[in-house]
């Protein structure tokens, strides 16, 4: 691809400004031909008032009314918008439930639904963001899907019956890696505002609809006079519905300005993600070849038209507000050999066209897990800052294996939400005999007895996982305890806090496992409001960098090699004056604090951060697991999703700047 992931998201942050200026203009050309209209209006009802006495006498202000009906209408859009936009605060759940989107059980053994959540699955571990709930839109015949929320967090993505119905699994990956390549491209929190800003746009001819409608009824009603005032407020309703369709046309052309090039990119990504053309360029002749195509039946589904994976509505015939490039020349750009002909393909059982998992990790032979190594080669560290948010097929199919590595009953359980709490516990346990009974008094205060005691059953399995699957096992986790009621939420938080303070220290990769835990649930079930850019230098932030670069240094070093693995790292940030912290002064609770604020620099800057970090770690040239995984851990909390590092494996092509 030609452009890395903090690239593409200085790029959607760069739109949504631009959004914002185009938006603004829409809202001055919609409050001025609201002016100009109802000026003349008043003039021409002086005129009238004038005529019908004869003389020249008390008239309405001409100004007065303009004014007032302007300040109405820019009153109107910005509270339609605020209310949409207070709306959606629900995230992705809300957009998906609103469209009559069911969610999926993670732990569904329908076939059908059971091919979707692996594909999600695997997709989201290769891509190193948290597993987003799935849902399906069962009343939707046509082949369609796509992702919302505002961040990775409270992402979710939804398909239709007809994608899974109609799709192969390869084709079903392809759809799926495109929706997932718009999650990590920082596309979903520019869709959604989308909807927020034009909805207030859209009122106008409601406004005007309503308006016409009521004056209309009253002036059948009574007999038409030479004084009879009920047509100015038809003709008021008229040019309020036909501002509305300026309001309409401005926001889809918006939309489609916004949305369309971004297809081509997810597209692009998605190849890159499967490395199987086929896939995607398959499921679009589908969709080409299918009686319902792509479009949804849903009363509400224009709303939404900017988010869908293929044409989810009628959109005209020029095709200038279309929100999606045309399905040829997206077939095109993927299959040039394409001859141009959709042809008519069978429904696909979703018993057969399951591949399972087992022989996904069998075909797969790359990774290895049970080889046992314990170490990454240096180079796939300190390459892998320029594969954040670039996974590829080598990424989903150590995911496969990966989800295949881990013992059944444990998969099964992290699956649900009663089980998925104990999983997490036990991930935090202690290797200390002693530390670990305090440990379980301290969850047997906070919690129930049965998931204490489920605990303590799956404990010598949990601590069979392999470290590398750690991070992802709280992935898999985080669908099902997502579905917690709030005070499940609030008791489980406490418990997970009370296990840490036990033993008053914890291993720094067990903390990360906690933090990127809580980091990710925490939206679904307290107001937290999304990282904003705050600083676009790192002169201001020596502490901070100082600290993290500090902690990495004494994690795993003594003596003189702390200072000279410090001052290595600092070379990656100049400019930026940092300090070594003695070893007493690297505290968890510093680190997480330095890391908040590091969320709220640039992407160019985090890229930065993580390069330093990352050669820190290679310095000793001698990474473990633990320190890797610990690696990608910081990146998921400043913002920078890191595909699974693959011990022993050849390294993909760096991405150009």
């Amino acid at each position: 691809m030609s452009t890395n992931f903090y690239q593409r998201q200085t790029d959607a942050r760069r739109t949504t400004k631009w959004l914002v200026v185009v938006f603004t203009l829409a809202v001055i050309a919609i409050v001025a031909t609201v002016f100009f209209a109802t000026l003349g209006l008043a003039m021409m009802a002086n005129e009238q008032e004038q005529l019908t006495r004869g003389v020249a006498g008390d008239t309405l202000d001409p100004w007065n009314v303009p004014l007032g009906a302007s300040a109405c209408s820019l009153a109107l859009i910005a509270g339609g918008s605020l209310f949409k936009v207070a709306q959606l605060r629900g995230g992705g759940t809300t957009v998906a439930e609103n469209l009559g989107a069911q969610r999926v059980p993670q732990n569904t053994t329908d076939p059908v639904e059971r091919r979707l959540v692996n594909v999600v699955e695997e997709m989201a571990l290769a891509s190193g963001v948290p597993v987003p709930p799935v849902y399906l839109l069962k009343d939707e015949p046509a082949i369609n899907a796509f992702a919302a929320g505002y961040s990775p967090s409270d992402a979710v993505v939804a398909v239709t019956r007809g994608t899974v119905e109609h799709l192969t699994r390869e084709q079903l990956q392809g759809v799926v890696a495109h929706e997932f390549s718009h999650i990590l491209n920082g596309d979903m929190r520019l869709n959604i505002r989308l909807i927020g800003v034009l909805h207030g746009i859209l009122l106008m001819g409601l406004i005007g609809r309503m308006l016409f409608q009521i004056a209309a009824r009253s002036g059948g009603n009574r007999r038409s006079g030479k004084g009879d005032s009920t047509i100015y407020f038809v003709i008021l309703g008229l040019g309020l519905m036909l501002i509305g369709f300026l309001g309409t046309f401005l926001g889809n052309l918006i939309k489609a300005a916004v949305s369309r090039q971004r297809e081509y990119l997810a597209d692009a990504s998605a190849v890159q993600f499967t490395r199987n053309p086929e896939g995607i360029a398959g499921a679009l002749k589908r969709i080409g070849a299918f009686v319902s195509g792509s479009r949804l039946k849903s009363p509400r589904a224009a709303e939404l038209s900017h988010m869908y994976f293929s044409q989810g509505v009628w959109e005209g015939f020029t095709g200038l507000m279309a929100t999606h490039p045309p399905l040829a020349k997206r077939i095109i750009q993927l299959d040039p050999q394409w001859d141009r002909k959709f042809p008519a393909l069978p429904k696909i059982p979703a018993a057969m066209s399951e591949l399972g998992l087992a022989e996904l990790g069998t075909a797969a032979g790359l990774v290895g897990l049970s080889a046992g190594a314990d170490e990454v080669p240096i180079e796939i560290v300190q390459d892998s800052p320029e594969q954040v948010g670039s996974p590829t097929e080598r990424h989903r199919e150590y995911a496969a294996e990966l989800i295949e590595s881990l013992p059944s009953e444990i998969l099964e359980t992290v699956r649900e939400p009663y089980g998925a709490r104990a999983v997490m516990f036990g991930l935090l346990l202690d290797a200390d005999d002693e530390i670990r009974q305090q440990q379980y008094a301290a969850l047997t205060n906070s919690i129930a007895p049965d998931v204490v005691e489920l605990t303590r059953k799956l404990e010598p399995k949990v601590k069979s996982v392999d470290p590398r699957a750690r991070l992802p096992l709280v992935d898999l986790a985080l669908p099902a305890l997502r579905t917690m009621t709030k005070d499940q939420y609030h008791r489980f938080s406490q418990a997970f806090a009370k296990l840490v303070e036990a033993d008053r220290r914890i291993a720094p990769f067990e903390w990360m496992l906690h933090s990127v835990l809580l980091r990710h649930l925490r939206p679904q079930f307290e107001p937290t409001r999304p990282p904003r850019v705050a600083y676009y230098s790192l002169e201001r932030l020596g502490h901070e960098v100082g600290t993290l670069l500090s902690t990495l240094a004494n994690l795993d070093n003594t003596g003189e090699r702390v200072e000279r693995s410090f001052r290595h790292a600092a070379q990656m940030v100049p400019g930026v004056n940092v300090s070594l912290l003695p070893a007493a002064e690297c505290t968890l609770p510093a680190l997480q604090k330095a890391l908040e604020t590091l969320r709220a620099v640039t992407p160019k800057l985090r890229h930065q951060i993580i390069e330093a970090a990352a050669d820190l770690i290679c310095y000793d040239r001698d990474v473990s697991i633990k320190e890797a995984e610990l690696f990608r851990g910081i990146c998921d909390m400043l913002d920078c999703p890191m595909p699974p590092l693959l011990p022993g494996q050849p390294i993909p092509a760096r991405a150009s700047a």
